[in-house]
């Protein structure tokens, strides 16, 4: 017997009773994001390894150990995207969306990076994403943070936080990792294995760990507002004015520094303590010397990302109420005569009856097995056309899901009581 064949470890199917919530989450983000004005983008699942090594960083986590990296039969080494952000300058810069021009774009997606399988991360996972380009101010800043903060509401979530810090320019953070290297270079016998790595290669992110035995030692680690320059910090306090008159409310976290080399000035994340370890829902920043990174003219940047299958999760803990995509009627036909008159009526509803749900048996079978499948399709009506409703000009309906007398009405009148049962 061969092998049965399973899907990849930590890349999971989305069955068919899933996908309305999934549907419901994309379409409310989509609403969302055209109101403000976003247009929606769309880039290949595969990009050329270097991109994410000249993004990123080579020396971070993702490049260094979690990215799907192979190489194809023209000897080019390939990857599955793990974050979309590179992706989309990398669109922009090739199809000339950048010079001159300001960009507000959005786009979803897979994003695939090989880590531990846990809940809320996945080796296969979801991502809506928003960049803009070409808008160097705190205002553009204020307006991704007051988008999102209106999306958690309108997905029925609440206990959202938001978190701040500034990560200032490259010359005031090179600074700083000065002054970082220094501190843990003291106190390296008190450092973890991971952070004894990142202290020559990556030291902002030992600030990142979330090994409870380093937390007092980050607590007393120097801060970053502490080594700003005037610009930063004008543009960090600007935000924060707007954030205020916006009544968006925030912490200051100096230990907030992101896992992505590009970022710059301002970052952001929306946290939760209701997914445990995975409490991050939505994170970006400002990551103004990234086009000029991948070869470029300086645009300055900003955007988010949030995880779908987290936001799924946190709905779901919360007993959201998703919309109901059952079928409002099962169409019941016995006889030749009746699958035609069936088909021909089936159609006319569906043009007369805007959010009609119809479900039409296929395959024939008796009254008694096509009643089975209508009661298991979960509609909430059926609609029978016999012999006798051939002959009358008429159908009969039958609730099946509350006690009730079958009645039977002309078919004129058929669209008047779909109508009915589609408005609730």
């Amino acid at each position: 017997m061969a092998k049965k064949i399973q899907a990849i470890r930590g890349m999971h199917d989305t069955l068919p009773e899933q996908t309305p919530r999934w549907q419901h989450l994309e379409n409310t983000i989509c609403d969302l994001l055209q109101a403000y004005g976003y247009d929606e983008i769309r880039m290949p699942v595969v990009e050329m390894t270097e991109l994410f090594c000249r993004s990123i960083g080579e020396v971070t986590d993702i490049v260094e150990k979690e990215m799907y990296s192979f190489e194809d039969r023209n000897g080019d080494s390939l990857t599955l995207r793990p974050e979309g952000t590179a992706s989309c300058v990398r669109a922009c810069m090739e199809n000339g969306l950048l010079h001159n021009q300001t960009q507000k774009l959005w786009y979803k997606g897979p994003m695939f990076r090989h880590e531990r399988p846990q809940k809320g991360r996945y080796r296969q996972f979801h991502q809506v994403g928003v960049e803009t380009f070409g808008q160097p101010g705190p205002d553009i800043d204020a307006e991704l943070i007051c988008m999102t903060a209106r999306l958690w509401p309108a997905l029925g979530l609440n206990d959202i936080k938001l978190e701040l810090n500034s990560l200032g320019s490259s010359e005031a953070r090179a600074n700083y990792r000065e002054k970082l290297v220094e501190y843990f270079t003291a106190h390296e016998s008190s450092l973890d294995e991971d952070s004894k790595r990142r202290l020559t290669s990556n030291p902002l992110r030992i600030l990142d760990s979330k090994n409870p035995e380093m937390q007092a030692l980050n607590e007393a680690a120097p801060k970053l507002m502490d080594y700003l320059d005037d610009d930063s910090r004008k543009h960090f306090e600007r935000l924060c004015e707007l954030l205020d008159v916006a009544g968006i409310e925030y912490t200051i976290n100096p230990r907030l520094v992101r896992g992505l080399d590009y970022y710059c000035k301002t970052v952001f994340e929306w946290v939760t303590d209701q997914l445990g370890a995975q409490g991050t829902v939505c994170a970006g920043g400002r990551f103004d010397g990234l086009v000029e990174q991948l070869g470029g003219k300086p645009v300055p940047a900003s955007g988010f990302a949030m995880g779908l299958e987290r936001l799924i999760a946190l709905m779901e803990d919360n007993q959201v109420s998703f919309p109901d995509h059952t079928a409002h009627a099962y169409l019941v036909m016995f006889g030749d005569d009746a699958e035609k008159l069936g088909f021909q009526l089936a159609e006319k509803m569906r043009d007369e009856v805007p959010g009609l749900r119809l479900v039409m048996n296929c395959n024939g079978g008796s009254f008694k097995s096509q009643f089975k499948r209508a009661d298991k399709s979960n509609a909430l009506m059926a609609v029978i056309i016999g012999e006798d409703e051939v002959s009358n000009g008429t159908v009969s309906l039958k609730n099946l899901r509350e006690k009730s007398e079958q009645q039977t009405i002309q078919q004129a009148e058929l669209a008047v009581h779909l109508k009915e049962i589609v408005r609730g």
